[in-house]
């Protein structure tokens, strides 16, 4: 443990734990959970995220937070790091999506829709793995347009989805489709 905390310290004093390879991280947090030092599982895992904001970094820090019963504190920190990226997102910067993916992980809907408005990152809440419900269900009722701009956005359809993983063609979402027009009061578009 001493040897790979020697690792991790040296890129920490560095100010750059993003070359740092993600399996001593891994290694170094189990150990820590063994010892019973769930708040150095904590720290460490907040320093990875910080450095490499992906949904797979969230979701570790979520889980040793957790562990430690620290989660929400943890998780405003860890948003408020997404926001920030999403910020810079939109003006061309990498990092926006992160957000809406951590808050869907989250399964905090409303959030995600918010996120998703405020940065523009409406695909993010696609075309879901088959079997799972379609982001933009929830939305439906109460923001019909909102919807329909997910289900109607550019890139991979629920057909093509489908059929990457061998499965007959799900048809829920084109009945979504119908369904909003005819909130929207617009079944003539949808016709077309």
């Amino acid at each position: 443990m001493s040897w790979a905390e020697r690792g991790i310290e040296g890129a920490r004093d560095a100010r750059d734990l993003s070359d740092v390879d993600t399996a001593l991280v891994d290694y170094l947090c189990d150990r820590y959970a063994q010892a019973g030092r769930p708040a150095d599982a904590v720290a460490l895992r907040r320093d990875h995220f910080g450095a490499r904001r992906t949904l797979l970094a969230y979701q570790q820090l979520r889980a040793a937070a957790r562990a430690a019963d620290c989660w929400p504190a943890e998780r405003e920190g860890a948003l408020a790091l997404l926001r920030t990226d999403a910020r810079q997102w939109q003006l061309g910067w990498y990092g926006g999506p992160v957000l809406v993916d951590a808050l869907l992980d989250d399964k905090d809907g409303a959030a995600a829709w918010q996120a998703a408005a405020q940065t523009g990152a409406h695909d993010r809440l696609g075309v879901p793995p088959p079997g799972e419900a379609h982001p933009a269900d929830e939305a439906r009722a109460t923001r019909p347009a909102d919807a329909l701009c997910v289900y109607l956005r550019p890139g991979r359809t629920a057909d093509q989805v489908h059929r990457q993983h061998g499965l007959r063609v799900d048809r829920r979402p084109l009945l979504s489709v119908r369904d909003v027009h005819r909130r929207l009061g617009a079944e003539d578009a949808f016709a077309v």
